[in-house]
């Protein structure tokens, strides 16, 4: 025989646990395989959720940021029409038309800001107002009657409750017996 004819004798038996072996290192592999898997999905699943959430929160930190000034401001809308109220009991045309001016600039300035008014005609809602006292009144009783001071909401935030007067069911009118 030539040397490139030898060959080295194998068991039969010595095949099957080196198959054994490969097979259970390959299935050691895949599980470790589908734990990354699992981990990668679960990683972009919260890295998702965040971006969705960092989103939200900006978009709602823009509608809100000058919240703090529509609040101060507010104040001064009411004040400038309870000036504008005492003026057209005067003559002074001028003064009552500059404060007109101003009214109408700060209330067109507040408005670009987000600030709507709330509506206060129909029934009483507490969620954006706020009973200051009751009238006796032929309207169904919970109905508004009198506004005393406008409500305002910035965005979907109510910032002040409409300030009024709620109807009640009119006094018993005492009879003569």
């Amino acid at each position: 025989m030539a040397a490139s004819e030898e060959t080295t004798p194998v068991a039969v038996g010595d095949e099957a646990p080196a198959e054994e072996g490969l097979e259970q290192r390959l299935e050691a592999l895949e599980a470790e395989r589908d734990e990354y898997l699992n981990d990668l999905r679960r990683v972009a699943a919260d890295f998702d959720n965040y971006r969705k959430r960092a989103l939200r929160d900006r978009e709602e930190l823009v509608t809100y940021a000058n919240e703090r000034l529509v609040q101060e401001l507010v104040p001064v809308l009411d004040d400038l029409e309870r000036a504008l109220a005492a003026a057209a009991d005067h003559d002074e045309a001028r003064l009552e038309e500059g404060v007109r001016l101003v009214h109408r600039s700060l209330a067109s300035a507040l408005e670009r800001g987000g600030l709507t008014e709330i509506p206060t005609e129909g029934a009483f809602d507490p969620h954006v107002h706020e009973a200051l006292l009751t009238q006796p009144s032929e309207a169904p009783e919970g109905t508004v009657v009198q506004v005393l001071e406008r409500g305002y909401r910035l965005g979907s935030r109510v910032i002040r409750p409409a300030r009024v007067a709620v109807a009640a069911a009119p006094a018993p009118v005492p009879t003569e017996e």
